[in-house]
């Protein structure tokens, strides 16, 4: 470790460029990062969601749509606005009511002096012309009072990205007010300051190894890398001062402390990469995006804390020598006697709260959507779709994906479905109104479709000869061409597509009723009618997420196997309400996987760490109270909580806060070495109480601002638990685990082991390299480092550090023992000579 410490120390110019060219590259990359706004994406393959939906994507065209609220207008303007809306570029149809319409369907569109318009755009959603068409429309109607809902484009994204920035700008002003206090030195906040800014421009600049990231990780990794892994650089910082304060020069103490802080750190992050380690394991794959994301983060920490900080040292070792004040973290002594006097009944009265808070937060009311969730601020999409709800209501539709080219069964499937109550309507070729009161997919004669069309008989008789000519059915126009029958929205294709051909001429009013059938027969076809599948849109009386509603869901695949005949028919229902059930069958089982994955990384690591079987239980009984206590509190305030917030902060409290019940349970373990209970927890408390106050402080509020600044309910309730679990963990490491620890010091030392290994005696001669502790006697020339204690004598060139001459304090008490043994012999054998 010396020798590598002092690679890094002497060549810090090196590293220094290295770490512009580094941050260069970021700045320039960071760019190149996908960011997917989409959780479904990250449902697992097999879950009915994800097969929807890259089925509907193969088979269907879904084009771009938005809903437009006009407030403050009247009925007659209202009307008017549509034909002008309908007219605007770019936009193929607009959902509006007319007046003499039923009730029911009069106040979906117009209510409260407000007129809602369900605009559906010539091009698919992923295309940007679609995008650019509602940026005209919303531009030709901005001299009114307008509300836009849409999926279109990227505007949430973009919200969250403008409001993390305000947050991350905050969190700064955080840090540095929080080093201020607890620092030492005024110098020492710009060596920390720079080793955390370069730390998160690279993560940020290494995120495009990934392709694409969740929106969640992009939004709040940079702060919980600061929150996580800020102890590194206070660990190395005072490790840094105690050596110098010891008398070496600034470069050996900066490559003492380094070298010395290498594995300290190390093992203070391998819990924390544990936990985080512990959401790979999640079915719901952004558990895997995020904890990766993450652990990057840390191992950018540790390489910044490691290689870039020990040169910003030894750059600002004379700032922080010449601004050295006293420091403002109090001593906390007051807290030690008071976890002394209540070691019995604190540790009673957390058995009973962990008791209570494991039961409550069982119950906690987790929720998968974001339909029944809120957030301290809204963004102006929230608004608008908060308006159109409140004057509209909202509406819960799914696509039922079935088997295509049997219009008789998709028929007598809608039919089905709108017999049941908890279906408002349905939406499908089958049912869908073309002319003369004949449905799209109706198969009619020449005879009826010459009615409904306005044209002569032998005319259509012509056509459907055509028609049949060109499907192979040769044996109609033999039989009989009159009884031949053709699905109405196929022939009307078909006679359009022969008239722009040249082949067929019609009269101009006919060919204009024709050509506008011909363009909804279309875009209605590509939207619902797939190549294998056909789709059904299935408008629910039901809310989004409701037992009822998942109840319904598995309904509804009995019903169209029923239709089909077939219980093995490839049916799939796909819409946010599936997407809810989904993950809610996953987080059933990645919280069973991320707690107790968590658990077990942690306890493994503390088991090796303590050489003691009851240390890692007591620890981690104290985090799991905490993490029991904050999940706890949603169910007692009657508050949905979003389901990751669970699985992410439960891994962060595991990994990252039991790292303050560790600093205090190792210098309570040395120091009840040489002192009694009272003073060893005492003296622990003093000692952490500046590591968890500074960490800790930047954690909490780092979460606090994320609830309470940012209009996502995913990322605001992540936010919510962090700062509010590590209130708890912090409160239960400074109040609970020390009388733990008092209570628990004989079950901690009957359980303790030790791991030791075979010793034997080696010999080498010639040109021998010695690297690590050894005890013996070396004959020869030494060229390295040495940090022992040499009986003999020594002749060398002290190259850094210092030798002195101690055999005065080292032979003391061989030398008492020696007079003893003298006194004893000469007296017992009466014989002066006695003592050769």
């Amino acid at each position: 470790m010396i020798r590598i410490a002092s690679f890094i120390v002497d060549k810090r110019m090196l590293f220094f460029l290295i770490y512009i060219i580094a941050l260069i590259f970021s700045a320039f990359s960071t760019k190149w990062v996908k960011v997917e706004n989409n959780l479904a994406e990250y449902l697992s393959k097999k879950t009915e969601t994800r097969q929807g939906l890259d089925l509907m994507a193969d088979e269907f065209v879904t084009f771009g749509s938005a809903k437009i609220m006009v407030a403050n207008i009247t009925w007659d303007e209202a009307e008017a606005l549509e034909d002008q809306i309908r007219k605007a570029p770019g936009v193929s149809d607009v959902g509006f009511t007319t007046e003499d319409e039923e009730e029911s369907e009069f106040v979906k569109h117009y209510n409260n002096g407000s007129a809602m318009y369900s605009v559906t755009f010539s091009y698919s959603e992923d295309d940007e012309r679609a995008l650019q068409a509602l940026n005209d429309l919303e531009e030709m109607l901005s001299p009114r009072d307008i509300y836009v809902s849409t999926s279109l484009g990227s505007q949430q994204a973009e919200i969250i990205e403008n409001e993390m920035s305000r947050i991350i700008l905050l969190v700064a002003v955080v840090v540095f007010v929080v080093l201020l206090l607890t620092s030492e030195s005024y110098g020492e906040i710009p060596v920390m300051v720079l080793t955390f800014v370069v730390s998160m421009l690279l993560n940020n600049g290494t995120n495009f190894l990934f392709g694409t990231i969740s929106f969640v990780s992009n939004s709040v990794s940079s702060i919980l890398q600061l929150a996580l892994s800020v102890d590194y650089a206070i660990i190395f910082c005072n490790r840094y001062k105690e050596e110098y304060s010891g008398g070496l020069s600034v470069r050996d103490a900066v490559i003492v402390a380094l070298s010395k802080s290498i594995p300290e750190i190390l093992s203070s992050s391998l819990t924390t990469i544990s936990g985080l380690f512990a959401l790979v394991f999640m079915q719901f794959k952004i558990g895997a995006d995020m904890g990766i994301i993450l652990i990057k983060a840390i191992l950018l920490s540790l390489l910044s804390v490691f290689t870039l900080m020990p040169g910003l040292i030894v750059l600002f070792s004379g700032v922080m020598e010449k601004t050295k004040h006293k420091s403002f973290v109090p001593k906390i002594s007051i807290v030690g006697k008071i976890d002394y006097a209540t070691r019995i009944v604190v540790p009673i009265i957390f058995v009973l709260i962990f008791c209570g808070a494991f039961y409550y937060s069982q119950d906690c009311p987790y929720v998968y959507g974001y339909s029944t969730l809120s957030t301290p601020v809204l963004n102006e999409t929230q608004i608008a779709d908060n308006m159109i709800t409140g004057n509209f209501g909202r509406e819960n539709f799914v696509a039922l994906v079935i088997p295509g080219k049997d219009y008789a069964k998709e028929a007598r499937l809608i039919e089905t479905l709108e017999s049941r109550e908890e279906v408002h309507h349905c939406q499908g070729l089958a049912n869908s109104e073309a002319m003369g009161g004949y449905m799209l997919t109706d198969a009619l004669n020449p005879r009826q479709f010459s009615e409904i069309v306005s044209m002569d008989y032998e005319v259509i008789e012509l056509l459907f000869s055509a028609y049949a000519a060109e499907q192979g059915a040769y044996g109609r126009i033999i039989g009989g061409i009159s009884s031949y029958r053709v699905p109405l929205m196929d022939m009307l294709m078909f006679i359009v597509e022969k008239v722009d051909e040249g082949y067929v001429n019609l009269d101009e009013d006919v060919y204009s009723t024709l050509k506008d059938a011909y363009k909804k027969i279309s875009d209605g076809r590509k939207q619902l009618e797939g190549e294998n599948f056909d789709r059904i849109l299935v408008y629910l009386n039901l809310p989004q997420e409701s037992d009822e509603t998942f109840e319904f869901i598995d309904e509804m695949h009995r019903i169209a196997a029923s239709a089909y005949e077939d219980e093995d028919s490839e049916v799939y229902v796909v819409g946010e309400s599936t997407s809810q059930k989904d993950l809610r069958s996953s987080f059933e089982t990645d919280n069973i996987i991320v707690s107790v994955v968590s658990v077990l990384f942690v306890l493994v690591i503390l088991l090796f760490t303590f050489k003691s079987a009851g240390m890692p239980v007591l620890l981690i009984a104290v985090i799991e109270g905490a993490i029991f206590i904050n999940f706890s509190f949603p169910t007692i305030m009657h508050e949905n909580l979003f389901f990751m917030g669970y699985l992410i902060v439960s891994s962060i409290q595991m990994g990252a806060n039991i790292d303050y019940a560790i600093v205090i349970s190792s210098r309570y373990t040395d120091l009840r070495k040489t002192m009694e209970r009272k003073e060893a927890i005492i003296e622990s408390l003093n000692f952490a109480f500046p590591t968890i106050i500074t960490s800790g402080s930047m954690m909490i509020l780092a979460g606090v601002f994320i609830g309470r600044m940012t209009s996502d309910p995913c990322i605001a309730g992540i936010g919510e638990c962090l700062g509010r679990g590590t209130t708890i963990s912090v409160f239960l490491v400074m109040f609970v685990l020390p009388q733990i620890l008092l209570i628990g010091d004989r079950i901690i030392a009957k359980t303790a082991f030790d791991i030791s290994t075979p010793v034997r005696t080696r010999e080498e001669y010639g040109t021998v390299v010695v690297n690590g502790a050894i005890r013996g006697t070396v004959n020869g020339t030494v060229i390295g480092t040495m940090n022992a204690i040499v009986r003999g004598e020594v002749k060398a060139v002290v190259v850094s550090g210092s030798m002195e001459n101690a055999s005065h304090e080292i032979l003391k008490p061989a030398q008492a023992i020696d007079e003893k043994m003298f006194e004893y012999k000469k007296k017992e054998d009466g014989d002066d000579e006695a003592a050769d």
